[in-house]
């Protein structure tokens, strides 16, 4: 029987890349504690690190270029980025309300 069980985000809810179970590379709350729903890359101390990257679009491309700079072909960018959209930092109206999750 599972009571209160919070299951944590398996992916960052900013860029879609895959969070570690362990604590290193979650990005942390003003308080100090590792956000459940960012990783160290996009959040720290309760803030989004790149201000600049304020839609999913922009977020889609910064990811698709790095990955091609890896040697990804630009189809498999576009595949692995085209969920960017639906995650909790870019959902409707979620960008206005402060997300605390310790």
């Amino acid at each position: 029987m599972l009571i209160n069980m919070k299951i944590p985000n398996k992916n960052c809810q900013s860029r879609g890349i895959f969070l570690q179970k362990h604590y290193e590379g979650r990005g942390t709350n003003t308080n100090g504690s590792h956000s459940t729903l960012y990783c160290s890359k996009c959040y720290q101390n309760g803030e989004f690190i790149n201000q600049e990257i304020d839609t999913p679009k922009k977020m889609q491309l910064l990811i698709k270029s790095k990955m091609e700079k890896k040697g990804l072909p630009a189809i498999l960018a576009q595949l692995f980025t085209k969920d960017i959209p639906n995650l909790k930092r870019w959902a409707e109206g979620s960008q206005k309300i402060p997300v605390y999750n310790a």
